[in-house]
């Protein structure tokens, strides 16, 4: 399945019989099949116009709206989902905290454990290393013994401090990495890690609203307004192994510098990627997805992708009792 990105300023999407034509000044920039289209990515000026907007209903495809910097606006769904049951039964699931929490558990134990591994890959003869992964496997036993989600979640942001002070030694001083801030990321290399964690949470959700999930009934991030719990649970375990590598690859091999960066001077956006840099990334963070790993769901290998859909449908097994615990994926 591919995700189409249209990101030219001034560009329209227009419906060319059943497929789709992106045009910019009567020129024909891309065109779009529908058959193999799982969502489409418009940044900015982008038009789509009604007859596009049309076949895109029909074809039920996921339409994601972002500014020309790449942060969230809003979505185009055909239906939010068909599945009443399947939500009563996550709806109970969630209300149930003895359930919620054995799946947090292996969601939180899952993301540790992946951490760990990036961490030791790239620098495991470092002391400050060791003594990070040290603190964040305490952390971890820590979580299989909780009785609460609470505790969870107090021994998960004891692990991620201890992982992002670890992570930010791999990047030059010049990229200004003090500290994990999040909204909104105030020095380049937060800008970076909170653009690929967006990315990672659109690609969750479309998995999940396939499958037929609520994205924002989920089992370890707080339930709140405008907050999709589920989805936020459910990257978790991919944090590391999809948007950490791509940022370390592209610090590492200094493919993206601090200078790709550029200052906004507004308060929800002090600091942005240039829209070149954005396609640097966005093409990183697709040549990542379509790395092929084992998933026993798939019987071999499979790309990350289809992972998160076949993550998103072994919680669909967890929510209606069909599978006896939530096995989150994990690198070696």
């Amino acid at each position: 399945m591919t995700i189409v990105y249209v990101n030219q300023q001034g560009a329209v999407v227009r419906r060319d019989g059943g497929q789709l034509r992106v045009t910019f000044n009567k020129q024909t920039l891309l065109t779009i099949p529908m058959n193999d289209l799982e969502q489409l990515q418009v940044f900015g000026n982008v038009q789509i116009n009604t007859q596009a907007v049309a076949l895109l209903l029909r074809a039920e495809i996921d339409v994601v709206f972002l500014s020309m910097y790449g942060q969230y606006r809003g979505r185009l769904l055909a239906l939010e989902s068909r599945f009443a049951q399947r939500r009563h039964a996550q709806l109970r699931m969630v209300d149930d905290e003895a359930r919620s929490l054995a799946v947090a558990q292996s969601i939180v134990v899952g993301k540790i454990k992946n951490q760990r591994v990036i961490l030791q890959r790239r620098a495991a003869a470092n002391p400050a290393i060791g003594r990070a992964v040290t603190g964040m496997m305490s952390m971890a036993e820590a979580a299989e013994r909780v009785q609460s989600l609470d505790q969870l979640r107090g021994y998960e942001g004891k692990a991620a401090a201890f992982y992002f002070e670890a992570l930010r030694t791999f990047f030059d001083p010049a990229w200004g990495f003090e500290t994990r801030n999040y909204y909104p990321p105030r020095d380049p290399a937060n800008a970076l890690l909170s653009f690929l964690y967006a990315k990672l949470r659109y690609d969750v959700e479309t998995k999940l609203q396939l499958v037929g999930l609520d994205s924002y009934l989920g089992v370890f991030h707080a339930l709140g307004y405008d907050r999709p719990a589920l989805a936020l649970d459910l990257m978790e375990e991919f944090r590391p192994i999809i948007a950490d590598v791509v940022a370390l690859d592209l610090v590492g091999g200094q493919k993206l510098t601090p200078d790709d960066f550029e200052r906004a001077n507004t308060e929800a956006q002090p600091i942005r990627m240039t829209r070149n840099a954005m396609k640097t990334v966005t093409a990183a963070y697709e040549a990542r997805m379509a790395d092929q790993v084992f998933h026993k769901l798939a019987n071999g290998q499979t790309d990350y992708r289809r992972v998160l859909e076949l993550q998103a449908r072994l919680f669909v097994q967890i929510v209606e009792g069909k599978a006896p615990h939530y096995e989150p994926v994990q690198i070696r």
